[in-house]
């Protein structure tokens, strides 16, 4: 089937019930395509409902470091961050094959500060550090080199629902969940205009994904950033990242600096003493900053959980557990952990083994925390 006339942009007239889709997936940010692009593969018809506008939320927002090694991430991200990674070329691959767009890696390499006055059992000397970077200000940090890449996120946003529409996958933007419930074909999923039934469903609506059903506590973790561009000389060409901050190049001039992390409900004002103060600690760290030039200022959504963990498997709640599926929670790590996320929720609804240990991320982990 054509793929360009499955790409609808405005919701289906009312009333109107579909039931030749096998899944359907509430949210059209990276992990949501990402995830409709790996059962679409499989051979699956999905539907995308997205309340907005596809990528436009968190994934539009990232800073975009494939960080799978950052010290700062929880231990029991490691053998899925590990799986993302692996899947990241043909992923990249796939993407840009189906969309005609390319999506380019900007940079290979990171520098990872620790917290002061700490020492990395195998971090750089003196000069090492200095030959890569001769102007960063270390002061009471040891740093370690990194081989982690990273991309320019808007370039995914650009690139995904493309590639979706080319996929077959049927994309319905403007139309948020109001209601999920099980029925006899399986789940019924109703919108303002319409009810949609498939075999399954999955929620990855991020930050909003609370909302579809009683499910455990996802909240939206603003970050502020904002991007400044370098005159000529000098460039950058690492990340560098501390625990309180981080500079990513795009490989043009540009470098994107942020985050903060705040719990400030849906709010995505951005607040100029937030960006002052990001701008300001980025130049303590690396002085050429202080002669770039703001050229964007915004703020993002994450989704976080209540333990900094994603939530992937079975909802429970809205439905049965055989045909509802949730997929949000990623945080700070949406951009690196989508590959992955799609790949063992492609495995799940499949009654596949899956690739990694799915136990630390299960939906019911907070109500056995409740319990005990």
């Amino acid at each position: 089937m054509d793929g360009d006339k499955q790409f609808l942009s405005k919701p289906p007239p009312y009333n109107r019930c579909v039931t030749s889709t096998d899944v359907f997936i509430a949210g059209g940010g990276i992990i949501g395509l990402s995830t409709a692009l790996e059962l679409a593969a499989a051979g699956m018809r999905v539907t995308v409902l997205e309340r907005e506008r596809a990528m436009t939320e968190a994934s539009w927002a990232a800073a975009g470091m494939l960080a799978a090694h950052d010290p700062e991430n929880p231990s029991e991200l490691r053998p899925l961050s590990e799986l993302s990674i692996s899947l990241y070329p043909d992923y990249l691959n796939t993407v840009e094959r189906l969309s005609g767009l390319q999506i380019p890696l900007r940079t290979s390499q990171t520098l990872q500060g620790s917290e002061r006055n700490h020492i990395f059992e195998k971090a750089l000397s003196a000069p090492e550090l200095a030959s890569r970077i001769p102007d960063l200000q270390a002061a009471s940090r040891s740093f370690l080199l990194l081989n982690e890449h990273s991309l320019d996120p808007r370039d995914l946003c650009a690139a995904l629902p493309k590639a979706a529409a080319a996929a077959g996958i049927t994309l319905v933007e403007q139309s948020p969940v109001i209601k999920v419930r099980g029925a006899a074909s399986g789940v019924e999923v109703s919108t303002a205009q319409s009810t949609w039934s498939a075999a399954h469903f999955i929620n990855c609506c991020g930050a909003w994904a609370g909302a579809i059903s009683s499910l455990p506590s996802i909240e939206p973790r603003k970050g502020q950033m904002v991007t400044v561009k370098l005159p000529s000389h000098p460039s950058l060409d690492y990340v560098i990242r501390t625990p309180e901050l981080y500079l990513v190049p795009r490989g043009d001039g540009r470098i994107v600096i942020g985050a903060s992390v705040e719990r400030a409900g849906y709010d995505k004002s951005v607040d100029e003493t937030t960006i002052q103060t990001l701008l300001d600690e980025a130049a303590t760290l690396w002085p050429p900053i202080r002669e770039a030039q703001i050229v964007e200022r915004w703020a993002g959504l994450r989704p976080g959980s209540s333990d900094g963990l994603p939530i992937i498997g079975a909802m429970g709640g809205a439905c049965d557990d055989d045909n509802c599926w949730i997929a949000s929670g990623h945080f700070r790590n949406g951009i690196l952990l989508a590959p992955a996320t799609a790949r063992v929720m492609r495995e799940l609804i499949l009654r596949e083994q899956p690739s990694v240990n799915l136990a630390a991320f299960r939906c019911d982990r907070f109500a056995t925390a409740a319990v005990s």
